[in-house]
């Protein structure tokens, strides 16, 4: 069965990380839908510290378009389908490539993202097989959706084949332990994105002033939010709480400028009518990587208010190009990266009025918005790549040291899971 080595950053076949990485260290198959910038960052922190063999589904995302990859010195890149989206695939075809490439690369170590997709299930059906430990890489919380009985002991099988975990923070642990997995066998660090990138973009855009605002047409103080237009970004509530705050602002109120697109633009356009914002409620829509920073860079603070999130990678974004940050307490990130009152503010999503509050209170001229930025920047340092590799070599370690996990009965329901889906 072929198995592509992708060219989409043109890596030269046989790259791997071993040209980084101690010759003793155990070879890691890093395995993600697909492979963007925010994955490839981590895959090259880690190639560092072990051989890196870095699996995509395929070289299309079906949420994000992550264009090209950059660079992946360091680790090699294979991508299983470079013709088409991984979930249009069909199992079977999924599991004999997933095979195809683990048998031709042999790694020491397994980190698969989740319990849930087809391409996960088939990656620890090979490893259950042969032996070889895995490392369940997750960031949900159990507080995400409501839970079933039976989806949860099926979830407590699967996660039994694990022997370690890599998750995101705090919330995350609590959740593998609940589903089986030690705690001292869970690792954070899952979730971090290249906060240089993000730091470097927003000070060039200090630098030029008013010409990078002028030439993006933004205002001179806004609000800034990114995010999916879908329900859970909680957009509309947003919007609802900005003309609260507005009302209350008057004429010293900040714009709101809302970053992304999505199925739900055309109710969001509705709502900005109908609440008379058309003047001071930007939606500018989706930015690539290389263009988000500026838009950090020119803002005077950063909103997230989802209702459901695993995590919320655009509070680590924000806080890297130095802003405070107001995020909902529904955000995975919150415990770990915002103290509340210090560098933002943590919100109740279903109460509006605690947003109203937060937005007035970072917009007003007592506030310290310069030793917020900073504190988010203190924050921010400790999670970056390195966290993530670090995050992973423990685990891996864990995994090495406990190869062998889960009885006959998860193993039989790993193995119809990955028939079924």
């Amino acid at each position: 069965m072929p198995v592509s080595v992708s060219d989409r950053a043109a890596p030269q076949p046989g790259l791997i990380a071993a040209a980084h990485a101690p010759a003793s260290a155990p070879k890691i198959a890093l395995l993600y839908a697909a492979f963007g910038p925010y994955h490839a960052v981590r895959a090259r922190a880690a190639s560092l510290r072990q051989p890196i063999i870095a699996i995509e589904g395929s070289s299309q995302d079906s949420v994000h378009d992550w264009g090209a990859l950059g660079e992946t010195d360091g680790f090699q890149l294979v991508t299983l389908f470079p013709d088409g989206p991984v979930t249009a695939r069909r199992t079977r075809e999924v599991r004999a490539r997933v095979f195809a490439a683990l048998d031709e690369h042999r790694p020491d170590v397994l980190a698969v993202p989740g319990w849930a997709q087809h391409y996960a299930l088939a990656m620890l059906e090979w490893a259950r097989r042969h032996r070889v430990p895995a490392i369940m890489m997750s960031d949900s919380q159990e507080i995400d959706y409501p839970r079933t009985a039976i989806g949860e002991w099926i979830k407590r099988r699967v996660v039994r084949t694990c022997s370690a975990a890599l998750v995101a923070g705090r919330r995350h642990i609590d959740y593998v332990e609940k589903l089986g997995l030690p705690r001292a066998h869970a690792f954070t660090g899952y979730d971090v994105v290249d906060n240089d990138h993000f730091s470097a973009g927003a000070a060039r855009v200090h630098a030029s002033g008013a010409l990078s605002r002028i030439g993006l047409s933004l205002p001179e103080h806004y609000f800034l939010a990114s995010a999916r237009f879908v329900v859970t970004k909680n957009l509309g509530g947003l919007i609802h709480a900005y003309a609260s705050y507005r009302r209350q602002a008057g004429a010293q109120a900040w714009s709101l400028v809302i970053l992304g697109d999505g199925e739900l633009r055309g109710g969001l356009e509705g709502q900005i009518t109908q609440l008379g914002l058309g003047d001071s409620v930007i939606l500018a829509g989706y930015k690539s990587y290389d263009e988000l920073p500026a838009y950090y860079g020119l803002a005077g603070a950063f909103v997230h208010v989802s209702t459901t999130e695993q995590w919320g990678l655009v509070v680590n974004e924000a806080m890297a190009a130095g802003l405070p940050v107001i995020v909902s307490e529904r955000c995975g990130c919150a415990p770990e990266l915002v103290e509340d009152g210090a560098n933002g503010y943590i919100i109740d999503p279903f109460k509006s009025e605690t947003l109203v509050e937060a937005m007035t209170r970072i917009a007003s001229p007592e506030c310290d918005r310069a030793a917020m930025a900073a504190r988010s920047r203190e924050i921010i340092a400790q999670w970056g790549p390195e966290k993530f590799a670090n995050g992973l070599e423990q685990a891996a370690r864990i995994a090495l040291d406990n190869p062998h996990k889960g009885g006959a009965l998860d193993g039989g329901v790993l193995w119809l899971l990955s028939q079924l889906k």
